[in-house]
């Protein structure tokens, strides 16, 4: 199938692909596919004022009746779900399973979703006052800001876009300038499960496209309630203090350093799958891709020789190709990144397996993936290169392990593979892992949306997804009815007049 092929699969073709200032390549090949209209800066007050209208109309529908329109967002996921995944392959590079595997989680998030639709629950709290109740209620908070990264260019939209609905909240998707089709081609979708909800505000759910113009707009606006926004540390930095200082929320999930321990009494096989997926699947570049294995001083040299041949097997090529599992990296500069992180890793010591660039495949930025062994972990170990690249380093005891993982300025994902149950509490504990995810005998990438997603320190803090990740989307009140006669203090207060 063609690139034009695929767009045209996709309903893209209709829409104006050739006369904006936006060019758009896929990584595939490098070849420029569409060059898409840019949102002008100056209409960013008119896009954030129909979501401000919109919200005056959508807090006030029942939530199980938003609720049906994610239904129907599911519904039309699930139609076009072959359609999109190609268009999330055309445009991020994903492998086929991958791309189709990432419109799974929209339509995952949109049932978890809808079934949440009903279940916004509040406490009843006990009061010290007699003839009082005390309760907590949730209540929609304003228009919501989603900022994208290329790597999961539909799924995290979904994420937020599912839940702020439900929750009351218009949205407003500023994607990655790399992957914009894939976001224009999710409006097409969410407008055909418009059509089918009705009565909808106008301004209910925008698609604005530009480069940091657009998101200064949205960051810097106090009539954008929330801001979430994923992407890397250095854009959180520039991000976070923004919303901060007009005292709005953020939402932030940022870069990852994520680490698996392997113990002596791990599986081994079963360790040498999960490493391979979560280090090289996504060519590397998802946030919670592996790229520190920590292993136990007995098992290393076995463990890094079974990698080492599996990683000289795998198939590098067209990620459309039948049998392909690593695909492109999104452009030239990630490939020029990763040969300057393999180079400084060998000059702080390292030795490097693999890391070259493959040859005989037009266009695309095609690497292999690098096992780079590490006597300690260096300034480079610590920094979050976007690139298969996995440093591999030696521990004695546990708590050196666990010192090791922890030793880094990111706190997303992690995960130790052990048979030993201490260990394995041990790493759960409060005196383990530091991440907002930790697994056992479970790789680090690949979370089900049912969880809470994000972590710790230069992560960002924020929650997206599953769990109660929704009260990021709404406000907490808490309120005291007195339906007494009297008018007791709290605390034993007295203040008669």
């Amino acid at each position: 199938m063609t690139h034009a092929d695929t767009l045209k699969a996709a309903g893209l073709l209709d829409a104006d692909l050739t006369g904006g200032t936006l060019a758009v390549h896929s990584p595939i090949d490098g070849a420029e596919v569409a060059r898409v209209r840019e949102t002008a800066a100056a209409d960013m007050d008119k896009v954030i004022a129909r979501a401000q209208d919109a919200f005056r109309v959508w807090r006030d529908v029942p939530a199980p009746r938003r609720g049906e329109l994610v239904r129907l967002l599911g519904e039309e996921l699930r139609a076009s779900k072959a359609e999109l995944g190609a268009v999330v392959t055309l445009e991020a590079g994903k492998i086929v399973s991958e791309g189709l595997g990432e419109v799974q989680e929209m339509i995952d998030i949109c049932d978890f979703a809808v079934g949440l639709s009903r279940q916004l629950y509040g406490l009843t709290i006990a009061s010290e006052r007699p003839g009082h109740r005390m309760m907590e209620t949730w209540h929609p908070m304003g228009p919501c800001a989603v900022i994208t990264a290329f790597n999961f260019p539909v799924a995290v939209w979904s994420w937020n876009a599912a839940l702020a609905l439900v929750c009351g909240d218009p949205v407003i998707w500023k994607p990655s300038e790399k992957t914009p089709l894939t976001a224009m081609a999710c409006m097409k979708i969410m407008e055909r499960a418009l059509a089918r909800f009705g009565d909808a505000p106008e301004g209910l759910v925008q698609l604005v496209i530009g480069g940091a113009d657009v998101g200064e707009a949205l960051v810097t606006s106090p009539d954008v309630a929330i801001v979430s926004a994923t992407g890397s540390t250095r854009m959180g930095r520039i991000v976070g203090p923004k919303v901060a200082e007009r005292f709005g929320r953020s939402i932030l999930e940022l870069g990852g350093n994520n680490a698996m321990i392997v113990a002596p009494s791990a599986d081994l096989d079963m360790a040498v799958r999960a490493i391979v997926f979560s280090a090289v699947g996504t060519a590397g570049q998802r946030c919670t891709s592996l790229r520190r294995l920590i292993v136990h001083h007995s098992v290393k040299d076995t463990l890094v020789a079974q990698l080492t041949k599996a990683y000289a097997s795998l198939p590098i090529g067209d990620p459309r190709a039948k049998g392909t599992l690593v695909g492109p990296l999104i452009d030239a500069r990630s490939g020029e990144t990763m040969q300057a992180a393999l180079a400084a890793a060998q000059a702080q010591g390292g030795t490097v397996h693999g890391g070259a660039q493959v040859d005989g495949v037009a266009g695309g930025t095609y690497m292999q993936p690098a096992i780079v062994e590490m006597p300690a972990q260096t300034e480079i170990v610590r920094h979050e290169t976007f690139a298969p690249i996995l440093y591999v380093m030696g521990y004695e005891t546990l708590d050196e392990a666990i010192a090791m993982q922890n030793d880094v300025p990111q706190g997303l994902s992690s995960c130790i593979f052990t048979l030993n149950m201490r260990e394995a509490e041990t790493f759960l504990s409060s005196a383990g892992s530091d991440c907002g995810i930790a697994n056992v005998n479970i790789g680090p990438s690949g979370a089900e949306i049912g969880g809470a997603f994000g972590g710790e320190k230069e992560t960002g803090g924020g929650r997206e997804s599953g769990s109660d990740a929704w009260k990021g989307y709404m406000r907490r009140q808490t309120n005291t009815l007195n339906y007494s006669a009297a008018l007791p203090l709290a605390q034993g207060v007295s203040f008669d007049i």
